[in-house]
């Protein structure tokens, strides 16, 4: 409504102005009168028009205020930070950080000349950064840099207000000797787990054969059975071998049931004869013994399918007792020549009979 009649007044002044300019351009006085009274009636509206205007109630445009959106009123700057260590939750290692800090004072009333803006930037970029680091894996760099440059890429006030801060072109490593350091770690823990593994393994193998298979003659019996149900044959002929193997696996005496057939099965595994009790025991007991070079020898030589009255055996014997003498192991080579070319024996010619 005010503004209407603002307008209507505005127009009346104006129209009325331009008649009264008319009949002074018309008056019978002289021409520099008409100018003078011309000059003073333009002035006297234009300040009734500013008069008006100032009734209307329209406000001036305020002064823009200070924004750090990046725009061209942003008073922004930029400090580089290189190759700062920043802590993380393992002692003694640290990341290498780097940035280009990104700020801006917070009011343009600040004396700069008496504080090292550019300073309060960097340790405000950094404060922030170091509250993410402590708490993070170093083995995690490259994972930490994304979550760095994530946070940091914000404008944020300093603690004391004084500028904004931010970080970008954020670079996050750790040094190379760290990262061998963790690497062998890693390899460690990782053979510790399967050494740790296995070491359970091997601890339930043995409560499953002391605690079930052999906790007796019977289940180690029915356990070797159940593993050769088509061999019962054999099965049988093992039982004195499996009571054994129970009693010793428990500590204990062997039970009387079993005693004839550890007997049997003793005569059984030791054929040679010569190996008796030395004080006139029972000629088809033989204690335990291990055997010596030349009967795993002998072994060697029927894998090798030499027959005993070959002369090629003899000659193959002797070399290797040859061999063995001249590597110092002369007590095997006299027991490979006492067994199969002792010196009583002829040397076969080769020579057949032709005869008369």
């Amino acid at each position: 409504m005010s503004a209407g009649r603002n307008t209507v007044t505005l127009y009346s002044t104006v129209t009325g102005g331009t008649l009264l300019i008319g009949l002074i351009l018309f008056a019978p006085w002289p021409l520099w009168a008409s100018l003078i009274l011309i000059v003073a009636l333009a002035t006297a509206l234009v300040l009734v028009a500013k008069t008006i205007g100032n009734r209307s109630g329209a406000s001036p445009r305020p002064e823009p205020t200070f924004t750090l959106t990046g725009g061209p009123s942003t008073d922004l700057r930029r400090t580089r930070v290189s190759d700062v260590l920043l802590p993380t939750n393992l002692e003694d290692y640290s990341f290498l950080f780097s940035a280009t800090a990104l700020w801006s004072p917070a009011t343009s009333v600040m004396d700069e000349s008496e504080v090292n803006m550019a300073a309060l930037a960097v340790d405000a970029v950094l404060t922030r950064a170091r509250e993410i680091t402590e708490r993070r894996d170093p083995s995690h760099a490259s994972l930490v840099r994304h979550e760095l440059a994530g946070l940091l890429g914000e404008m944020l006030p300093d603690p004391k207000g004084r500028l904004r801060a931010m970080a970008e072109s954020v670079q996050l490593v750790l040094p190379s000797q760290d990262q061998e350091r963790l690497d062998k770690l890693a390899s460690v823990r990782k053979e510790e787990a399967i050494w740790e593994h296995e070491r359970k393994y091997e601890q339930n193998k043995r409560a499953y054969l002391s605690g079930d298979v052999l906790k007796d003659p019977g289940s180690a019996v029915v356990w070797w059975l159940a593993r050769n149900d088509d061999h019962v044959e054999k099965t049988v002929q093992d039982i004195g071998l499996l009571a054994q193997l129970s009693s010793a696996a428990n500590n204990t005496d062997m039970p009387e049931t079993f005693q004839q057939l550890i007997s049997a099965f003793a005569s059984q595994h030791v054929p040679d004869p010569v190996h008796t009790s030395p004080n006139g025991a029972d000629a088809g007991w033989a204690p335990e013994r291990e055997d010596s070079p030349a009967d795993r020898f002998d072994a060697f030589l029927q894998t090798m399918q030499f027959d005993e009255c070959d002369p090629q055996r003899r000659l193959f014997a002797r070399r290797v007792a040859d061999c063995a003498a001249m590597h110092g192991r002369h007590d095997v080579a006299d027991e490979l020549i006492r067994r199969y070319d002792p010196p009583g024996d002829a040397e076969p010619t080769g020579e057949t009979d032709s005869g008369s």
